[in-house]
């Protein structure tokens, strides 16, 4: 085998043993490509290079992704933004930027139930490893507590505390929805304490901080938490209504398919695909065919049937 013929085999094990696989798959058509526009040596290497970055960077950001435990369904595509007041809003394009997590803020949002709080923390979330590649970990605050309070009783609570400050930010989902007991406060306020100044924490409440002692139980350690907590912070305050019960009530309010489609057809037939079932005049055929009276629509149906039963009680009177 002469050495030309070999050198294919040979780069191919070299990429493979240096961990290149993106270009191991892809010199050859990047050097055929060379030699037909005449790239100097220095812009094929480039376009090398800059494939294999490329490709590593999606595999590292769908690692952290995963990672994560972040819902991925909510993102900031799915995110109505028209609904955060304006100061929010302006809020929601400073946190975007990222820089909040060099200098380790934290980010509280408060609000009632459904008005978006996780939402919008989660699409933070996901966006801050999109963009920039930071590690974030999403955790319900009640399962914190309880993987907290196992690595306690097994004497690693130090050892869970360092491995939590690996991430960037930790999402704290939904504080005080569960009443706390002393031992769980007190690994809460554990976790407060080893993030202060170290990562950041995004916390979601329904809870103001007026109500936080239900939490700690203490009003010296409500106090401490808060003030670790607040130091450094962008808190969010999301006074919005329910976005489900909005919703449920615009459901609710938008004509069935089947409704639609009848004042589409302009007739009094009741489209197919309706759900309501139409209501017949007495002597009417239902068959197809029939020479009989048009199926009345629900609306026109109930009219009719209302005048014959204000006739049938008249013949009884007499």
């Amino acid at each position: 085998m002469s050495a030309t013929a070999a050198l294919p085999a040979e780069l191919t094990q070299l990429l493979k043993d240096l961990r290149l696989p993106t270009v191991r798959e892809c010199y050859g058509e990047e050097a055929e490509r060379a030699r037909r526009e005449s790239l100097a040596y220095e812009r094929y290497l480039l376009e090398l290079a800059r494939r294999e970055s490329e490709v590593r960077r999606d595999h590292r950001i769908a690692r952290l992704l995963r990672e994560s435990r972040l819902p991925l369904e909510k993102n900031l595509a799915t995110f109505d933004r028209r609904r955060l007041p304006r100061g929010v809003g302006q809020q929601l394009e400073a946190l975007l930027e990222g820089a909040f997590l060099d200098r380790r803020e934290n980010v509280l949002a408060f609000g009632n139930p459904g008005s978006g709080k996780t939402h919008l923390l989660c699409a933070l979330g996901q966006e801050l490893i999109v963009r920039y590649g930071r590690r974030v970990l999403f955790t319900p605050c009640v399962l914190l507590v309880q993987e907290l309070l196992v690595a306690k009783r097994d004497l690693r609570l130090g050892r869970a505390l360092k491995r939590l400050r690996g991430y960037d930010a930790v999402v704290l989902d939904d504080l005080g929805y569960v009443q706390q007991d002393r031992d769980e406060m007190e690994v809460l306020f554990a976790f407060f304490a080893d993030r202060y100044e170290r990562g950041s924490v995004l916390l979601t409440s329904n809870l103001p901080f007026s109500k936080w002692e239900a939490i700690f139980k203490d009003p010296m350690t409500t106090a401490a938490a808060i003030d670790r907590l607040v130091h450094h912070s962008v808190i969010l305050e999301l006074n919005l209504p329910s976005y489900r019960l909005e919703a449920s009530r615009r459901s609710r309010a938008e004509p069935g398919p089947g409704l639609v489609a009848e004042a589409q057809n302009g007739s009094g037939a009741v489209a197919p695909e309706s759900k309501d079932r139409a209501i017949v005049a007495p002597g009417a055929s239902t068959e197809a065919g029939s020479s009989g009276p048009a199926v009345q629509s629900p609306k026109s149906s109930v009219t009719s049937a209302g005048k014959a039963g204000s006739r049938q009680r008249s013949e009884r009177e007499k």
